[in-house]
């Protein structure tokens, strides 16, 4: 396992274990059986490591969400659908989103899904346009971008403040994309 790696996983656990708040770097280089300055050298701030803790834990829903759909053969919409759900169900899991949601001091991990974002958005924007191009390789690129940098922000919303069942809500972002990337059959 790579320093990044283990580092990561060190803040990880601080985070789900005592709250971002409370977690110190020192104690986070500690766990990864390194020094603080190594860790600020890989992440130069605690802020620095936050963004790629979150950038890690997105990819990772990512990496979740394209194995769901191996072997898809579906539209774009059901794709779309089968990912969402997923992704709400097993962040409503996951031991780091639950950390994440319920933390209210003002210096917690919420930012980096909310009003510090944007490296995450389109980390994961970026992504979710690839894999669209990729299967469905006529849909209008400046179509298809919009509704990907749409349907994160509409699944990050749904992360932070759920409005029903993932099943449910998977199947009204579906029919949203329906109608936005209508497929010919």
């Amino acid at each position: 396992m790579s320093l990044r790696a283990r580092l990561l996983d060190a803040a990880y656990d601080a985070a789900v274990t005592t709250g971002w708040a409370a977690t110190r770097m020192a104690d986070v280089a500690k766990a990864a059986g390194t020094s603080r300055q190594t860790l600020y050298a890989e992440f130069g701030t605690k802020e620095g490591l936050a963004q790629a803790l979150a950038l890690r834990e997105a990819a990772r829903f990512m990496d979740g969400s394209e194995a769901v759909l191996t072997g898809h053969e579906g539209s774009p919409a059901e794709a779309v659908a089968a990912s969402t759900e997923w992704t709400l169900r097993v962040a409503r899991e996951d031991p780091l989103i639950k950390a994440v949601l319920t933390d209210e001091s003002s210096d917690g991990l919420l930012p980096y899904l909310t009003t510090r974002s944007e490296q995450l958005l389109q980390a994961v924007t970026e992504r979710n346009v690839a894999y669209l191009r990729s299967h469905w390789p006529d849909l209008p690129a400046d179509d298809l971008a919009f509704v990907a940098d749409t349907l994160v922000r509409l699944t990050v919303s749904h992360l932070v403040t759920p409005a029903g069942p993932p099943d449910v809500t998977a199947r009204q972002v579906g029919r949203l994309v329906e109608r936005l990337l209508p497929t010919q059959p």
